[in-house]
């Protein structure tokens, strides 16, 4: 038996808990238990039940207003090419709830994810508390990276404030993507109190970088550092040498997930653990004197991989981040930028993509969550796009079936008219599989694009017209 079920049959013993649930019982609690929570009390009580995993742990926290799942993936990434085991707890996830766990880039296996989840919710009931799904899936990430002895993790904070399930960690680094405003919600904008508010989980040797490009925001964030007696490190100044297109929609989230691999190689990381003659980060004793001819016949025949060139091997296989499936026909795009920021940086890669090879077909998607994207913003760049572009856009409504998104669809036959007045090729459609039906005989089979985007639920309805159910 293993140690994880040998404590819940101890405590089950003891306090007559309930019987462990199955895989789809789990689910249907983490599905209806999206609440929100003001603070980490309830947590804190189950996180000392467990042992402190929070504690026992080198944890990254990443935030920001988009590129956080990019950043977490690219850092993981680096430093597993450093020898380290890394673990990264995303949110949210598109079909799974699998998804939201990984350590070296492998999703949890349901039987590990089953076992995590009894033992959490076990834990809860022995201390007469309840848990919200965010919560509850927190603390089996931080116990699976436990279990599994990993030496360094990377968390998604999606609340920017100490509410955030993740935030009962200690974070070694806190990382800050970049800071937009919310341009549906104008009590949502970016102020210094904002900023103070997210760096309240710094501790004193907590090391703060950002990827933000506001100088306004960045002596913000700088002040607030310091006085909580964290270090801060110089923002990014620079991309990261991906291939094309993704430097320049994706350098500088890889850009940022070096500096934190850095930071940690330098600062965090057991030097003993390390192999350093393979080490694209660690810094090596200079040699003296001339090198052998033995030393450079070695080296001749086997030269050291580079950090540029990790970078230019590189790509993004994180689903739903301008991920391209080219073996399709059409070839489709998919990108869940869900608010105006995002939906700039798929318009660019689009053009980008274009100037690479010119389309001959170009078919949006759209199913946006009214509450996200900002229909005059949208419009605005949508016109500008088009005038440069040749595109046809179909918008369809999104059933919004994520649990804990709660995402909620435009007015389909509104938005289709508004963009009709500007001049440009709209329809509107019943359902996803209606639109995705006429943009494939829309568009040329070998040179055409149809691209999905608007929201998490748009990505989803793909992947369940496809009958994919695990990605």
């Amino acid at each position: 038996m293993s140690n994880i079920n040998k404590r819940q049959e101890g405590s089950r013993s003891s306090v007559g808990i309930s019987a462990p649930r199955n895989y789809n019982e789990i689910i249907e609690f983490l599905d209806s238990h999206w609440q929100t929570r003001a603070d980490l009390t309830a947590l804190k009580k189950v996180d000392a039940a467990l042992g402190f995993p929070s504690k026992s742990l080198n944890t990254i926290l990443v935030t920001g207003t988009n590129g956080k799942g990019l950043t977490i993936h690219f850092a993981s990434k680096l430093l597993k090419e450093e020898g380290l085991k890394v673990g990264a707890f995303y949110s949210p996830h598109i079909l799974t709830y699998n998804e939201r766990l990984v350590i070296n880039n492998e999703v949890i296996g349901n039987k590990a994810f089953v076992d995590l989840a009894n033992e959490v919710l076990a834990a809860a009931q022995t201390s007469e508390v309840s848990l919200t799904s965010r919560e509850m899936l927190t603390m089996m990430a931080l116990l699976h990276f436990k279990n599994n002895d990993v030496e360094v993790v990377l968390l998604e904070m999606v609340d920017t404030s100490t509410a955030d399930a993740v935030t009962i960690c200690n974070p070694k680094i806190f990382a800050i993507t970049r800071l937009t405003d919310d341009e549906s919600n104008p009590k949502n904008e970016i102020t210094a109190n904002t900023i103070h508010a997210m760096l309240e989980v710094v501790k004193a040797g907590t090391h703060v970088v950002s990827a933000d490009q506001s100088k306004l925001n960045l002596q913000v964030m700088l002040d607030a550092t310091k006085a909580r007696n964290g270090i801060w490190s110089m923002p990014i100044r620079k991309l990261a040498i991906l291939a094309y297109p993704f430097e320049q929609l994706h350098g500088r989230c890889a850009a940022l997930a070096e500096r934190i691999c850095q930071i940690f190689i330098d600062n965090l990381a057991n030097k003993d653990t390390l192999t350093v003659e393979n080490s694209l980060l660690a810094k090596q004793k200079g040699q003296r004197g001339r090198p052998t001819l033995e030393a450079k016949r070695k080296k001749t025949e086997n030269p050291k991989k580079t950090l540029e060139q990790f970078w230019k091997d590189e790509v993004s296989d994180l689903p739903a981040r301008f991920q391209i499936l080219d073996k399709e026909k059409p070839t489709i795009l998919l990108d869940n930028a869900r608010n105006i920021d995002a939906l700039k940086n798929l318009l660019l890669g689009v053009r980008l993509l274009h100037y690479q090879r010119p389309l001959k077909g170009l078919i949006f998607i759209f199913g946006c969550d009214s509450k996200q994207m900002d229909v005059e913003e949208f419009l605005r760049l949508l016109r500008y796009f088009s005038k440069k572009n040749s595109c046809q856009v179909i918008f369809c409504p999104i059933e919004g079936k994520i649990p804990g998104m709660k995402e909620e669809s435009w007015n389909v036959e509104q938005i289709t008219n508004d963009v009709k007045s500007l001049k440009i090729k709209a329809k509107s459609a019943k359902n996803f599989q209606e639109a995705f039906e006429i943009a494939k005989k829309s568009v040329d089979e070998r040179n055409g694009l149809v691209v999905i985007s608007g929201s998490q639920s748009i990505i989803y309805e793909f992947w369940q017209y496809k009958g994919i159910k695990k990605i």
